[in-house]
């Protein structure tokens, strides 16, 4: 895909995958702004997550962020998180990280099971170059965890002291799955 092209919408049984819009903004807000989701993001999430944080994201933010193709995940109109694909650079192109989040009220019911599939499968279909996705995730975070691995993906590594949180160093898993 090149810089501008509209993402497209990627449709399961239990989520849609599509782009944010404005209008996405105090649904995103009301399940980002949990401490136990923000616990078991990257650094620079922000916590308390506003109202302001999530209108900058859905207007434009996420499109133009490092996180490469970011859809917001869609569970019968009302966006719950936020689900994305970022190829890498240079001699490491053949890879894309993954990742996803949903609020607290969502988990434990197959959505993002579903959202991370949906990812993959398009990741295999309409990016040839990339091979390998991978999904660095917080130790403690067993159901991430749980979700790579119904979709399919292996755990590659342990990672200690590899990342930092709320003020401390903490270990990472990294899983990932291989184009077949």
């Amino acid at each position: 895909m090149t810089p501008g092209t509209p993402l497209p919408t990627l449709v399961g049984q239990r989520c849609t995958l599509r782009e944010l819009t404005p209008a996405d903004a105090p649904s995103l807000q009301r399940h980002a702004d949990d401490v136990e989701v923000w616990r078991n993001l990257f650094e620079g999430f922000p916590h308390p997550y506003t109202l302001a944080d999530a209108i900058a994201w859905c207007d434009g933010g996420a499109r133009e962020s490092h996180y490469g193709h970011v859809w917001g995940i869609d569970v019968r109109g009302e966006v719950i998180g936020c689900a994305n694909v970022a190829p890498q650079q240079g001699p490491l192109r053949c890879n894309a990280e993954v990742g996803y989040w949903i609020g607290q009220p969502h988990w434990r019911h197959g959505i993002a099971t579903e959202a991370l599939g949906l990812i993959t499968e398009w990741v295999w279909q309409e990016l040839p170059e990339i091979t390998r996705l991978f999904a660095p995730i917080f130790a403690w975070n067993t159901g991430s965890q749980a979700v790579a691995r119904k979709c399919g993906y292996i755990k590659e590594a342990d990672m200690p002291r590899s990342a930092f949180k709320d003020g401390r160093v903490i270990d990472r898993v990294q899983y990932a799955i291989y184009r077949p």
